[in-house]
């Protein structure tokens, strides 16, 4: 199965994470299970086999090229108990030298979260559910469980085919040129249980435009979330991608990979009281695999959906959160 793989970006502010792509580089044999990978998937044993390593010594160059952000690692069952099977999760590496230097320019980052249950419209169908920190909003697989009244409280939630789609105010975006406009999220295909080989195609569309379909490949199991409470069951899904979707004046980005020329200019995101953002499957799409969207105390990163604005105002960068 093809999937858009990420751009590993780097810079000399996050010194961490460049020093950890460095150091999974500077192996011989870390570089040759790069390229065994970019063939094809395999499980540990298997790399240790085919590089003539001990199973230990393999796991650790593993777990280096894993915390490097360059491959992932899920846990599948075998016909000896679990195995962690990895597979290659970038595209290129693009290096920003200076990056640090733009980033003292004259101007200013809002942030806005937004709870995932705080959407304004949705229309969803199939299986589907939304639950909290606690337990089941309304009736799974009841579409009108999506109207509950305690829906802000939700912390995951998913359907088959529809969309949810949210509202950000637009009064702080007027004091000054914006210059990007970001959307980050967690997020991963629907199925049954969970299947970590289920893609989907999940569309994203801003003030009514689709920006972009993305190919989230599963519907992530066989390991916890991190931020999961206990009351849920470990053959449910787990955890979801990171995505992010930027645009800018030269065009919109899939996790830093270009992917439509459609620019700031055309969304028109200062006019208006709000900016919609809508995520959903459609039904007539090449793989209708459903979606799971996480909130801040659910699957493995601590935030729901954030939009953050680049403002330019004549001062020193900041940012603000509302």
């Amino acid at each position: 199965m093809k999937t858009n793989k990420k751009r590993i970006t780097l810079d000399l502010k996050n010194l961490q994470q460049t020093a950890l792509v460095g150091k999974a580089l500077s192996s011989e044999i870390r570089l040759e299970m790069l390229k065994l990978l970019i063939e094809r998937s395999a499980n540990i044993s298997e790399m240790a086999a085919e590089f003539g390593l001990p199973q230990s010594s393999a796991a650790l160059h593993v777990k280096v090229l894993e915390e490097a952000g360059m491959i992932s690692v899920i846990e599948q069952p075998g016909v000896r108990g679990a195995q962690k099977v990895c597979g290659i999760s970038f595209e290129d590496i693009y290096l920003n030298a200076f990056k640090h230097k733009v980033d003292q320019d004259d101007s200013k980052v809002f942030r806005f979260p937004m709870p995932i249950g705080n959407y304004f419209d949705c229309e969803v169908e199939g299986n589907c559910g939304i639950i909290s920190e606690k337990g089941y909003l309304g009736v799974e697989d009841f579409p009108s469980s999506f109207y509950w009244p305690d829906r802000t409280q939700a912390q995951l939630l998913w359907f088959n085919t529809g969309f949810v789609e949210y509202r950000f105010p637009t009064h702080l975006l007027r004091s000054g040129q914006i210059q990007e406009v970001s959307f980050s999220f967690e997020i991963c295909s629907e199925a049954p249980g969970y299947q970590n080989d289920w893609p989907s195609d999940i569309s994203v569309w801003i003030n009514g435009r689709e920006i972009v379909t993305m190919t989230l490949p599963g519907d992530f199991g066989g390991r916890r979330g991190r931020l999961n409470p206990e009351w849920w069951g470990d053959t449910m899904t787990q955890f979801g991608l990171y995505k992010s979707i930027k645009i800018n004046s030269l065009g919109c980005y899939e996790d830093d990979i270009k992917c439509s020329n459609l620019s700031l200019d055309s969304l028109h995101l200062e006019k208006g009281n709000y900016i919609s953002f809508k995520l959903g499957v459609r039904p007539d799409a090449p793989h209708v695999g459903g979606m799971n969207l996480f909130g801040e105390k659910f699957g493995d990163y601590a935030q729901g959906l954030v939009m953050k604005v680049k403002v330019a105002n004549g001062n020193s960068q900041q940012e603000e959160v509302f």
